[in-house]
């Protein structure tokens, strides 16, 4: 009996030390247990832990059902989605991924929080999957590729593997000597709930000062984090799934890239994204007048304040390119 007990207390110790492990990596990403083997002994397959945050956040949109609906709030969702959109086209991925432009210490930290709030994890490590993408894109080693691991691993299925969750801060040199930005990304939990708090005391206010407007702390909470987050996690993930599956392809590359509208429109300009594959260090990914880049847009006007400058162009060689491959598909219809 008394070795029983033993082993029961023995294995209690075991679940809760693997629970503090589990939650601490959650709060630290960089955190390594003791007698960790190493990053690149971590499997690539589904981990039910992972997928502990992404349940939480869609069930989460259920509560709708005890906080009801208000034009406020409605409104509130649709310009967090728009604004914490342009933060990860415009800062998560043309500015830390791809250093499409240039801008001052200060206002690169507040492009990491703005981003943060996405619930989409630090910049370093949004920089960091991202570049290994571009060098493998529908390879093997692609991380989300449709080709490779089927629609729904690229969509969301590939974020659940233990292997993916690390920073590989070999590829972001450049970035890793910034220590706010390597805490924000260690910490990648603390600005999400910091915002999710914020919106909870801003629907408060409302309900005491503007009662008008018909909403609440959890209300303004719920629309604010949970429902406009789930739908900017998905549109975000789209760009994974849906642009290497749906759309045209202007040019040659060696990836599935497509360029399609609907998303163009959704994503506020990264749905060009054959575009962006062909030439992924520009500012712009809607090449031509007639390809809507919202973010791009938003760029050149923050470009004409000072904030940020040196937006990279699309050399005339890839124009040239284009209209080549343009020419010949009339020559030979399909």
């Amino acid at each position: 009996m008394k070795s029983a007990n033993l082993a029961h207390s023995a294995d209690r110790h075991g679940i809760l030390w693997h629970i503090a492990v589990m939650l601490r990596q959650w709060f630290d990403s960089d955190y390594r247990p003791p007698g960790w083997q190493g990053d690149d002994k971590l499997t690539d397959g589904i981990d039910w832990r992972r997928c502990i945050p992404f349940i939480v956040l869609h069930l989460g949109c259920l509560s709708v059902l005890w906080v009801g609906f208000s034009w406020a709030a409605l409104v509130a969702a649709l310009l967090l989605y728009a604004v914490r959109m342009f933060a990860i086209t415009a800062f998560y991925h043309r500015y830390f991924s791809h250093r499409s432009y240039r801008t001052s210490r200060w206002m690169q930290f507040l492009f990491a929080v703005l981003g943060n709030t996405s619930c989409q994890r630090g910049a370093l490590w949004w920089a960091s999957v991202h570049r290994h993408h571009h060098q493998h894109s529908d390879e093997t080693p692609d991380v989300h590729s449709p080709r490779m691991r089927g629609f729904l691993w690229s969509h969301i299925g590939w974020l659940t593997s233990p292997k993916n969750f690390p920073t590989d801060y070999s590829r972001i040199r450049d970035l890793e000597k910034f220590p706010e930005l390597v805490f924000l990304n260690r910490h990648d939990q603390l600005v999400p709930i910091l915002y999710a708090a914020l919106l909870w005391y801003a629907g408060a206010w409302m309900e005491k000062h503007v009662p008008g407007l018909g909403t609440n702390g959890p209300q303004m909470f719920v629309w604010g984090f949970f429902i406009s987050t789930v739908i900017l996690l998905h549109a975000t993930f789209f760009i994974n799934s849906l642009a290497h599956v749906f759309g045209s392809r202007r040019f040659k590359t060696d990836d599935d890239s497509r360029n399609n509208l609907f998303l163009a429109l959704l994503t506020l300009g990264e749905g060009w994204h054959n575009n962006h594959h062909r030439y992924a260090g520009s500012a712009r990914q809607g090449f031509f007048w007639w390809e809507i880049d919202i973010s791009y847009y938003v760029l050149k006007l923050l470009s004409w304040t000072g904030l940020i400058w040196d937006l990279k162009v699309v050399p005339a060689s890839v124009y040239r390119e284009a209209q080549q491959l343009k020419l010949s598909a009339g020559r030979n219809p399909a």
